[in-house]
């Protein structure tokens, strides 16, 4: 699943021309675009010897929505309304950096690689920093559907513009392979497309925002019954306790239509976001929620045997051309 070759030799492949070369260029392409690869179980908060903070893992929301996640709201609020989501398919993609690179890619992110690859039809969600660790980069990227992702990411890597751009992203990056393919969990329950337009090119302007990303893996498929705990059960616990939850999907298991960029093959996972104001509100809501008896005494000892591992939660801020911020 992941390739160990450095980001410098990715590069190098990728600057062949013919169709052939092509297909293993594309496979450093990845590394010249942005190649995260780093395991999950680096985070303390995977560990699973504190069960107290275990538990608590499980739950992340927001308090703050979006434009447009509060008219996802109010679109449900009458029986007649449909949603319209963005993406049938979505990237959730994690950067491993050199230190002290991750504004220098940001910069580079902002100014050459959003409008290109939305001209060949990859809607570009959401762009962040960890806030757990200085040197990774995290963003969203979505497609109407696998065939159509394999045309959009084969128009903007082997195009003009990556190509002139590549050397300087492959710069910043130690990993990029660490990437999800994801489906909504359900037809309504996708990322709602921003309302309001996006940050200029020269916006630096930080929104703001604070998101998170909750992973939870199974030893099979997310079924059928716990899509459905989740969205009777869990979703209005962590709704009444303040999170809005901005969608939920799972694992894309069809085959990798740009095998040039890996992905991380055969991941049962179940993720969902959720927005705040900012960390305090985030930090209230764990507090409401570790205050909540149905939460202790009746979903979280539901929900737990469930889990293959831990929940792994990414806090997340939005850079300046984010379409996802509060």
């Amino acid at each position: 699943m992941k390739i160990q070759t450095t980001t410098d030799q990715r590069l190098s492949s990728r600057t062949s021309s013919d169709a052939s070369s092509q297909s293993i260029a594309a496979s450093r392409v990845e590394s010249s675009r942005f190649r995260p690869r780093w395991l999950l179980d680096r985070c303390p908060q995977h560990a699973f010897g504190n069960r107290a903070a275990w538990l608590l893992l499980a739950a992340i929301g927001g308090a703050t929505a979006l434009p447009a996640t509060r008219a996802r709201a109010a679109e449900k609020s009458t029986s007649v309304a449909v949603v319209s989501t963005c993406c049938a398919i979505v990237e959730l993609r994690q950067y491993t950096l050199h230190p002290g690179q991750r504004d220098v890619l940001i910069d580079l992110f902002n100014r050459k690689f959003i409008e290109p690859q939305e001209a060949v039809g990859i809607s570009v969600i959401g762009q962040f920093r960890d806030q757990d660790n200085a040197d990774r980069f995290v963003w969203l990227r979505g497609f109407p559907d696998m065939p159509a992702r394999a045309e959009a990411l084969k128009s903007f890597y082997y195009g003009d513009l990556w190509k002139a751009n590549r050397s300087a992203a492959n710069a910043t990056i130690i990993d990029n392979d660490n990437v999800l393919l994801l489906r909504p969990a359900r037809a309504d329950s996708g990322f709602v497309p921003a309302a309001s337009p996006r940050a200029a090119v020269d916006s630096i302007d930080i929104p703001k925002g604070f998101v998170i990303a909750n992973l939870y893996y199974f030893d099979a498929p997310a079924s059928g019954d716990f899509l459905d705990f989740f969205e009777h059960t869990l979703k209005p616990e962590f709704t009444r306790n303040g999170a809005t939850i901005l969608g939920s999907f799972v694992g894309e298991h069809s085959a990798n239509t740009f095998p040039a960029l890996p992905v991380r093959e055969g991941e049962n996972v179940f993720v969902w976001f959720s927005l705040f104001a900012d960390e305090s509100a985030y930090k209230k809501y764990l507090a409401a929620l570790e205050k909540s008896e149905p939460w202790h005494d009746k979903i979280n000892p539901a929900l737990l045997p469930r889990l293959k591992k831990a929940p792994e939660v990414l806090r997340l801020t939005p850079t300046a051309r984010s379409q996802i911020h509060a």
